[in-house]
């Protein structure tokens, strides 16, 4: 990414949103963030919002430098992909599941450790309840960095942190 992940901005901005997060658990070989928000708007305007991330993902974390540049195929085989402005692209993730208003898997490696042995999996689930959607998105990564992943557990939540801020922000319209 053209930003380094910086774990201390993401985690000031969910602190400000009342938001839950962790680093559930950190391993030379593997790692689990795991973010919850609640949203004020119904499970089906949040699944709308998600799968643009071109209107939640910060533009500092796309290798183009603009959120703008990134679609998301909401079904199976689907592709969370980025334009680059030299005509190129990238292939961030893959839709591995995709229950429109309840639930959004997708498999691979995001940013840096897609150069690694790593890759994960992207579950984001939605739960209504009084008109109001708890998003809970975990992120499961195991594989080969050299050093250990668990050295990226802190990071990784960091960033993640601030793409479920994003998208509780957009969702709320502010």
């Amino acid at each position: 990414m053209r930003v380094t992940m910086m774990a201390a901005a993401g985690l000031a901005l969910l602190t400000a949103g009342g938001a839950q997060a962790e680093v559930v658990d950190a391993q030379p070989n593997g790692f689990e963030v795991k973010h919850e928000v609640v949203a004020n708007a119904p499970a089906a305007t949040v699944w709308n919002v998600l799968v643009q991330p071109s209107k939640w993902w910060a533009s500092s974390h796309t290798w183009s430098g603009s959120a703008a540049n990134l679609s998301l195929a909401p079904a199976s085989g689907g592709c969370f992909c980025e334009r680059l402005p030299s005509g190129g692209s990238v292939l961030h993730m893959t839709t591995v599941n995709a229950t429109p208003g309840t639930r959004l898997v997708l498999s691979g490696a995001l940013g840096p450790l897609q150069s690694s042995g790593a890759t994960g999996a992207l579950t984001v689930l939605l739960a209504e309840k009084d008109g109001k959607t708890t998003v809970t998105v975990t992120y499961d990564v195991g594989g080969y960095v050299k050093g250990g992943l668990d050295k990226w557990a802190g990071p990784v939540d960091g960033m993640i942190g601030q793409q479920v801020a994003g998208l509780k922000a957009a969702v709320e319209g502010k």
